[in-house]
């Protein structure tokens, strides 16, 4: 398999919900008028907590500093697999899934933190800039790695890449296995024509900037599962829309415009950490990945500036469910 190490610089940023007023202008623009802006990455996800905002260093010009929002300090890189076409079986699991043994695991076990934004057409695997040698030196014997430089894909190799020994690889601790919550909405994973943007406008400015979830005070009992929660995901990225949403707010877009896969799956949600889980811990992918990978289930997963969310098939969140259960319950092994 190859990874490639894509030509993007990301910020990974919080809005507060009391200021998002602040920014609608500037986040209307860059998900409405690309051409008015140079930003190819963009990501915008809904939490009950804020607005999670992913974005290149164009993007990010647009907004403005502001007490409410909140920027993680490091620069961000987007890795992204590309199968050389040998299907490991017909059936294969799809999203974070593939690519939890391959990828999430080592950088795992070498300390290194990831960032997921899983989207209708492919996964990225973001990773502080600072931790690229460690990342290339991890996976050099597993994948052929490419840097894309200008449109184009260079090759990497290890000793291209400064310092290049493996500063994190310190003995793998075993990742702190964090509570999962699992809400009752049936989420949908659909893209859209980028064309057709404009004949939903209206719906999505109204979804994504002024509908409320009439149960978002569900978010103040961590203890139990929630009923229903607030989760909304747009991204734009390289000329392709992603959309996450649950069933309501499906109902609300025209059937016509928005597409999802032949089979028109519908996900669960598992919802990761009883409380925000910062940057700089690591395995946290990894806890819920690994054992959906050993199971071959697919999912998605979408990293947000508080929580961890994972989108399972609705037919597998009893097992899931169970199986993350146990894992809670064995005892951590060295």
């Amino acid at each position: 398999m190859d990874l490639h190490i894509l030509d993007h610089r990301l910020r990974v940023i919080s809005i507060s919900k009391s200021g998002l007023v602040n920014f609608t202008h500037p986040l209307i623009k860059l998900i409405f008028l690309r051409n008015r802006t140079r930003c190819k990455f963009f990501s915008l996800t809904e939490t009950p907590e804020n607005y999670t905002v992913v974005l290149d260093e164009e993007g990010f010009k647009e907004l403005q500093p502001s007490e409410h929002l909140q920027v993680e300090n490091s620069i961000w890189l987007p890795l992204n697999v590309v199968s050389n076409g040998n299907a490991s079986s017909s059936s294969q699991a799809v999203g974070v899934t593939k690519i939890a043994k391959s990828v999430i695991a080592p950088l795992a076990q070498q300390h290194v933190s990831v960032f997921m934004l899983s989207t209708y057409q492919t996964d990225f695997i973001l990773v502080r800039e600072k931790d690229l040698s460690v990342v290339i030196s991890s996976l050099e014997e597993e994948f052929n790695i490419y840097r894309e430089v200008g449109g184009e894909s260079v090759p990497v190799l290890c000793q291209d890449v400064s310092s290049c020994l493996q500063k994190n690889g310190k003995e793998a601790i075993q990742p702190t296995v964090h509570p999962v919550l699992i809400p009752q909405n049936q989420f949908c994973v659909m893209s859209l024509d980028p064309d057709t943007l404009p004949s939903i406008a209206t719906t999505l400015i109204d979804v994504l900037f002024y509908s409320s979830s009439p149960k978002e005070d569900a978010q103040s009992s961590p203890g139990q599962d929630l009923d229903c929660i607030k989760f909304f995901s747009f991204s734009l990225i390289d000329g392709y829309i992603s959309l996450v949403m649950d069933t309501e707010a499906q109902r609300q877009f025209p059937a016509d415009l928005l597409f999802t896969s032949s089979s028109g799956e519908l996900w669960r949600m598992v919802r990761i950490g009883g409380h925000p889980l910062g940057f700089d811990e690591c395995g946290i992918v990894a806890q819920i990945s690994q054992p959906l990978a050993e199971s071959d289930i697919s999912a998605y997963y979408i990293s947000t500036f508080s929580f961890d969310h994972a989108l399972v098939p609705e037919e597998d969140i009893v097992s899931v469910t169970d199986m993350l259960q146990h894992q809670r319950k064995e005892p951590a092994t060295s």
